[in-house]
């Protein structure tokens, strides 16, 4: 199992909001993350707009090759784009920092 850490900036007059629609996830959202093999998912989300998320798939590259075949993932991409700063062009799930692991204790 890959462990995964995703680093993003939500915009910080619009955290409340943020942690709002994160606290009612779509349920299709949550099955496709969950048939795509992302498990154990959590966010983090700092007062000044640092999100940290964590992740443990077997095949990251296949997990979000999955999401992105999948129609709910595109709707919420869109959704959740403009809570974002610096990502141009790019979605939220394209715009994430990926983290390199440099220890775990198990």
């Amino acid at each position: 199992m890959r462990r995964i850490c995703l680093v993003g900036q939500v915009d910080p007059a619009r955290l409340d909001e943020y942690r709002e629609r994160h606290a009612a996830v779509w349920p299709e959202m949550l099955a496709a993350l969950t048939r795509h093999g992302w498990t154990n998912y959590s966010l983090f989300l700092t007062d000044d707009g640092l999100l940290i998320g964590y992740l443990e798939t077997e095949d990251y590259d296949a997990a979000l090759a999955g999401m992105a075949g999948e129609e709910v993932n595109a709707r919420w991409q869109a959704d959740m784009g403009p809570f974002f700063v610096g990502l141009g062009d790019r979605r939220p799930d394209e715009g994430f920092l990926v983290v390199p692991e440099v220890f775990h204790l198990d």
